[in-house]
């Protein structure tokens, strides 16, 4: 039977059994208190409870360490060491409750007196590299391994430092995605089409680029910089035999990446979907011809003309079917955007609606007019599933383009132009940059929830095991249900 003292409460007066591995507390008022003790050739013998310099409160459980079997004997000559001298070493444990607990007790220093050799005990349940137990450090992992929590949350949880938590968090990630602690693993499978894109990784310009499987959502391949280099180095690391069952990648208008995939997989096809290519139209050619007239109008001062296009960019950018939805939702009385004009003012709503409005812009600008007309074309050709016909289709784009003589439609014709082969691609294998898109959501919520990442491989390797990660539509239900 062992005491617990409370220090700065002396009124406090426990005892404690030892019964089944576990420590049984007891007070006057016959309450019983379970604290199994987990730890491998420990034994308690006291429990004090103090106060850390936060104020918080700390058990520190103090016992005695058992010798293993072998650790008195020298590895190199086989003699018997003695033991030279003893220190008392603490160790940082499970939090109990929302109180922190240690664990405290005397290590013995052995030495050969025939070689030299010296050595510590060995301490079965002390993480390496770490001043922790081992069952501090797998839940920390557990908690690391859930994806939900930050840095910051898992330091409250288990009392540990956010650096300590952070390096905890960069072993478990090297050890799952890398081979030697650098080098990344090799993909889990081969891929039929791959996604590429580059992000934003800091400030100043500087970017980063991501290879992901457009089938599974992973992420291949992660390294700074969006130039050719990165496509080379993404090659040499999977190999050409595994770059043989790729068929397309589907990429962004960067050209280093499609011409870098040429120059070393030239059976691969780039494809560029639709949302790149109206993403284009809408910034460089619908909102340029807006600001070009508007500006024509002012100056001939034709004052109603000008206000007129006042407000409508995203009318301008909106598909008609899009229009006659929000038609249908606002007379059914649903406030589409209240106290903004994307779409009008009530009155305009009551009274007008959005496709109306569009018409009567269309009716009084040609360029308008046209860019409707490329806008329908492009939305008709993204839904073929023939590549010849698609093919056509842009072709018959681009001449319609050259035909305005505007210059914005003419850079369009351009771009769709040097790209052809890869936009009629998409009648093909038919793939998006839907999931490279979300993949960046992804990077931009952990990079948010961090507030920041200034290691790029740790956030690299953040980055590689959230794409792994499985989603639960009710978290906390499924868990319950586990």
């Amino acid at each position: 039977m062992y005491k617990l003292t409370h220090k700065g409460d002396p009124q406090m007066n426990y005892t404690c059994t030892e019964a089944n591995g576990q420590l049984a507390f007891s007070t006057s008022r016959s309450n019983w208190l379970m604290i199994p003790s987990l730890l491998d050739c420990f034994n308690n013998t006291t429990t004090s409870i103090h106060h850390n310099r936060n104020g918080k409160e700390v058990y520190c459980i103090e016992g005695t360490l058992d010798l293993i079997t072998g650790d008195d004997v020298c590895p190199f000559c086989g003699r018997k060491m003695h033991i030279n001298n003893t220190k008392e070493t603490e160790l940082t444990h499970l939090k109990i409750g929302g109180s922190y607990s240690c664990v405290r007790f005397r290590q013995k220093q052995f030495y050969c007196p025939e070689c030299g050799f010296s050595r510590m005990q060995t301490i079965p349940f002390k993480a390496k590299n770490h001043r922790i137990t081992v069952q501090l450090y797998r839940y920390t992992r557990d908690l690391l391994s859930e994806g939900t929590y930050t840095l910051k949350q898992v330091s409250k949880l288990t009392g540990l430092g956010r650096n300590t938590v952070k390096q905890i968090d960069m072993e478990r990630l090297q050890e799952k995605y890398t081979i030697d602690g650098v080098t990344l693993i090799q993909p889990e499978k081969p891929a039929r089409f791959i996604g590429i894109d580059e992000f934003k990784l800091h400030d100043n310009y500087r970017y980063a680029t991501i290879i992901i499987d457009m089938d599974s959502g992973h992420v291949l391949w992660i390294q700074a910089g969006k130039k050719k280099q990165v496509v080379y180095d993404f090659i040499n690391h999977v190999g050409m035999e595994w770059m043989s069952t790729v068929e397309a990648v589907a990429c962004d208008m960067n050209s280093d990446f499609y011409e870098a995939f040429y120059e070393r997989c030239p059976h691969i096809s780039p494809v560029f979907d639709r949302f790149h290519i109206i993403k284009n139209f809408n910034d460089k050619v619908i909102s340029e011809i807006r600001r070009d007239e508007q500006r024509r109008l002012k100056e001939e001062g034709n004052e109603e003309g000008y206000k007129s296009l006042k407000g409508s960019r995203y009318i301008l950018m909106s598909k008609r079917s899009t229009l006659q939805r929000k038609d249908e939702e606002a007379k059914k009385g649903k406030i589409i955007s209240k106290g903004s004009s994307f779409f009008g003012t009530e009155d305009y709503i009551r009274n007008e609606g959005y496709e109306s409005r569009y018409d009567e812009l269309l009716s009084q600008n040609k360029l308008l007019f046209t860019c409707d007309l490329i806008k329908e074309k492009l939305d008709r050709a993204y839904r073929m599933t023939d590549e010849t016909k698609m093919g056509d289709a842009i072709a018959e784009i681009v001449y319609l383009c050259n035909e305005t003589g505007n210059e914005h439609f003419k850079w369009f014709a351009n771009l769709l132009y040097k790209h052809h082969d890869g936009v009629a691609a998409h009648a093909k294998y038919w793939i998006t940059s839907g999931k490279i898109e979300g993949t960046n959501n992804k990077i931009k919520t952990i990079r948010r929830m961090g507030y920041g990442y200034p290691d790029d491989d740790y956030f690299f390797l953040k980055v590689f095991d959230i794409s792994r990660q499985g989603y639960v539509r009710n978290y906390k239900s499924h868990r319950i249900c586990d």
